[in-house]
Formats: C-alpha cells, structure tokens, sequence
C-alpha cells in the first residue's frame, strides 16, 4: 500500500480525482460481465445483490467520509466539527433530493419517480436513476483524493469500485429481462458507472479552491450517499418481501468495508 501511496503521490489531486472516480465507476461494467454467462437472476438474487451493494456504500460512507472529514475540520473554524458535518450531511441530502424530484427516472422495482415525460423509453428512465445514483459516489471518490490522506482515498475508491458490481449486474439483468439483448444490457450498464468522473471531478476541484472546504466536500458527498441508500436502495430491497436476508447482506457488505479500510489504512 506504502508503494501505491508513493507512486500516486507524484501526480495532480485532479488527475487522480478522475482517474480513481473512473475506475470506481468501471465497478458497473465489471459487474455486468456475468450477465453473459448466467442472465437469469432472481429477484430475491437481485435484492441480495443491492443489499450488499449498500452495506458497502453505508460503510464507505462512515469510515472513509464522515470520520475523516470530523478530522478536518480546521481548529480555530467558529463551528463545531460535529455541526459542520450535520450541516454538510444535510446540504447533501437536501440537494439530491432536489435533483431526484425534477429528474424523470425509474426503480427497478418501485417504479417510476419524478415529473412524467412522455415519449422517454423505460431503459433511459432506469439508466437515469442509476446515473443518479452513482453521481454521489464519483463526488465522493473525487473529494477524497482532493485531501491529504491518499490511504484513505483509495480505500475509498476500492469500496465504492466494489459496491459498484453488484449494482451493475442488477441494471444488466434487469434490462436482458426487459428485452434487451446482451450487449445492449452490459453496454447501458457500463455507461452508468461512466457519470462517475464527472462527479469525481466536481469533487476534487471543489476541495483544491480552499482547505476549508475539505469537510463541507466530504460531508456534502456522505449526506448524497445516505439519501441514496435511505431512499432509493433499502425500500428498493424491501418491496418484495426479502427484508430479514437483505439486512444481513447489508450487514456482509459494511462488515466487509470495514476490515476493507483497516487493512488498507
């Protein structure tokens, strides 16, 4: 780890703001690479699948954002570090909020959410809610590379990559059930993970203008991944009735973040 460290450290905050949000965000279409060999997935499967996928994003979320940012916060700030990151938590949630009331998109298996537009086809309106999605994670990759403890970003980066898969084999196999052939369903999947960079990159050159904006940029970025996991994920992995095996695959996916951040610290 000490090596990677030392190997990144030579290049910009930018450069690896984008560079660790895309391969984070390739999580999608390495994820989906399955869906060729075995298509068929269960929906108990699927909600397995996005269970994990948020016990590792809720873990990521603690360890490598809220903790770190706590850390941050400059010693003579007039606020209190616990304050600046409720605050930060907060203008997080409430902007994703924002964005996922005046965006069209559709759950897997909640259905449609957002203002009606005619004429949208159902595959963009589930390609725009994992887009939505992954938004939050690429802004999270990118502030974390945007601050001095580059363990942690590319702890950060590792977890997220790994959330990704099993997120993207469900979009994959979700839309081979729709009707679309194999290459149509890898291909959408990938490209949702391509949003990525552009929040990592919003990220990063967000947290260079100022240090003072490191735990406003990482509380922003934890308050957009919770609102992710709260209002989209677990009622996403609750509907059809696999509540009790959901929560503990939930529980796999923090336990295996958790000793995923000890080991690379």
């Amino acid at each position: 780890m000490e090596s990677l460290t030392a190997s990144l450290a030579q290049f910009s905050p930018v450069t690896l703001g984008l560079l660790g949000s895309l391969v984070a965000g390739l999580g999608t279409g390495v994820g989906a690479l399955p869906m060729f060999f075995a298509p068929r997935l269960t929906p108990r499967a699927q909600d397995l699948l996005l269970g994990l996928s948020a016990g590792i994003m809720l873990a990521a979320t603690f360890f490598s954002l809220l903790l770190p940012g706590l850390e941050s916060v400059a010693a003579d700030s007039p606020l209190s570090p616990p304050l600046v990151m409720f605050a930060g938590i907060l203008l997080g949630a409430v902007g994703l909020w924002f964005i996922h009331k005046h965006v069209p998109h559709e759950h897997l298996v909640m259905g449609h959410d957002g203002p009606d537009v005619p004429g949208i086809q159902r595959m963009w309106l589930i390609v725009f809610a994992i887009t939505l999605h992954n938004f939050p994670e690429g802004l999270a990759v990118g502030v974390g590379f945007g601050g001095p403890d580059l363990n942690n970003a590319i702890t950060l980066m590792i977890g997220i990559g790994l959330q990704n898969m099993p997120e993207g084999l469900v979009v994959a196999v979700a839309l081979l059930a729709a009707g679309y052939s194999r290459h149509q369903a890898f291909l959408f999947a990938l490209l949702t993970g391509l949003v990525e960079p552009v929040g990592g990159l919003v990220g990063v050159v967000t947290v260079g203008i100022a240090d003072a904006l490191l735990p406003w940029g990482l509380a922003i970025a934890a308050g957009a991944m919770l609102f992710v996991i709260s209002n989209e994920i677990i009622p996403e992995t609750h509907r059809r009735g696999n509540q009790a095996p959901v929560t503990f695959t939930l529980l796999a996916g923090f336990g295996l973040m958790m000793i995923l951040d000890q080991a690379l610290a």
